[in-house]
């Protein structure tokens, strides 16, 4: 099972803007649809990405408890 984010795509003059509605931060730009696409996809990997570097940092040398969080498919 996969999680499953809504991709949003607006055609305009330049092309293709996306934004992921789930995932704030998420957002691009692409010349095509296809290239929107791609660039959404790899705009989520790295939005994921920094906020984890974030909370690394903010926690510090913190004792914390990490664990996989698993969502049921909607």
């Amino acid at each position: 099972m996969q999680l499953q984010f809504t991709a949003v795509f607006e055609k305009v003059p330049e092309g293709y803007i996306g934004f992921v509605e789930e995932l704030p931060g998420a957002n691009t730009q692409g010349a095509t649809l296809d290239e929107a696409r791609t660039n959404l996809a790899e705009a989520v990997r790295l939005v994921l990405e920094a906020n984890r570097t974030l909370s690394e940092e903010s926690l510090g040398g913190k004792t914390v408890i990490r664990e996989p969080l698993r969502l049921p498919a909607a």
